[in-house]
């Protein structure tokens, strides 16, 4: 059932409703969290009809149950509904081709706040020309996940730190060995790749437990809890420095592969390495041989640079990779911070102010 007016031809303004701007739901926000938008900002229309999303399967499952399938009557309303927009809450169904699809189809369009951190992917992905590109505004949850994925990377390196797979192991096999010597945090240094939201909330958490912080930066401004800045250009000496790399760089062009050959070669044995960015940044088949050969002593995944992660990867098994399929920042509040930040950027779109989080359109991040 409709929460809200029909949605106008496509194209033609004065069949809406209202004047009012013209927020479009395009995924299946709780109604609760819907309603606070329209509270917390009169100046604007939103719209949406809960009957037309696919079915979420728990928290924060943006782009629902990929075995949903609307009828055509449905689609033909869904469309219609998303192409009335003047602002989005999201792609439609978290869809590059869908958001391909509505921007060719309305030329109102005026911003679309994507569901991820890493949204300037998902932008690329949907092969927009220049003209849209400039036309359109694209904000990502940037921030929104930082706290759960610095708790991520804060277990991984631990989990590295205090030998879990070897604990593990002596577990299974009831096997009550001599002691051995364990890394101590507030002994460590860790370097941060990547200083964005999730890499700032990274550095908090590790310089508070006592570890010496490094991390990358291309601009050179001071972080909180970072000791130590390192040009991106030096990520492989920086490397050479730490007891354990944690990755929480965008997938981009810029960053495929960074973490590869040179920088994993770099490392002294036995390096714990985290990712909670994107599983492109790192080489796979480099962090194969690093883990082979000692370099690196412990790796914990959240991401991976296809995902499923295949059957047929060596990391499904080797003894000393932690496995996680990109559940590290699930949280039953990510929606409702989502909502915070969209009702911020919100005023500052109707005010005429700068936007937080707005993808760049050149390097898509």
């Amino acid at each position: 059932m409709s929460t809200t007016s029909p949605a106008p031809a496509v194209g033609d303004r004065a069949a809406a409703p209202t004047d009012r701007l013209r927020v479009v739901i395009a995924t299946d926000l709780p109604e609760d969290l819907c309603r606070r938008i329209e509270e917390a900002q009169p100046r604007v229309e939103v719209v949406r009809d809960h009957a037309l999303y696919r079915p979420r399967r728990g928290p924060a499952d943006w782009s629902g149950d990929p075995a949903h399938e609307r009828t055509a009557e449905q689609q033909a309303a869904f469309d219609a509904m998303v192409d009335s927009a003047d602002v989005l809450f999201s792609l439609p169904d978290v869809d590059p081709a869908a958001l391909a699809r509505t921007v060719a189809a309305n030329p109102r369009l005026r911003w679309v706040q994507a569901m991820a951190a890493g949204g300037g992917s998902q932008v690329l992905a949907a092969g927009l020309d220049r003209e849209a590109l400039d036309r359109i505004t694209f904000t990502t949850t940037a921030g929104v996940h930082g706290r759960p994925l610095a708790e991520f990377a804060l277990f991984g390196v631990l989990a590295g730190a205090k030998t879990l797979p070897r604990l593990g192991a002596q577990q299974r096999a009831h096997e009550w060995t001599d002691r051995w010597e364990m890394q101590h945090l507030d002994e460590m240094t860790v370097l941060v790749v990547g200083l964005g939201g999730i890499g700032r909330a990274c550095a908090s958490l590790f310089r508070a437990a006592g570890a010496r912080v490094l991390g990358t930066t291309r601009s050179g401004v001071a972080v909180e809890g970072v000791d130590e800045l390192v040009p991106i250009d030096d990520l492989a000496a920086a490397a050479a420095r730490a007891e354990a790399i944690v990755v929480t760089l965008p997938g981009t062009a810029a960053t495929e592969g960074l973490v590869g050959e040179e920088v994993l070669g770099a490392l002294r044995p036995g390096t714990i390495v985290v990712n909670v960015g994107r599983g492109t940044v790192i080489d796979e088949v480099a962090l194969h041989a690093a883990l082979e050969d000692g370099r690196v002593g412990f790796a914990a995944l959240d991401v991976f640079a296809t995902e499923p992660l295949p059957e047929s990867s060596p990391l499904w098994d080797h003894p000393r990779v932690l496995v996680s399929p990109h559940t590290a920042a699930l949280s039953s509040r990510e929606e409702e911070r989502i909502v915070r930040l969209f009702v911020d950027n919100l005023d500052r779109f109707l005010d005429g102010r700068e936007l937080r989080n707005v993808v760049d359109t050149v390097e898509f991040y």
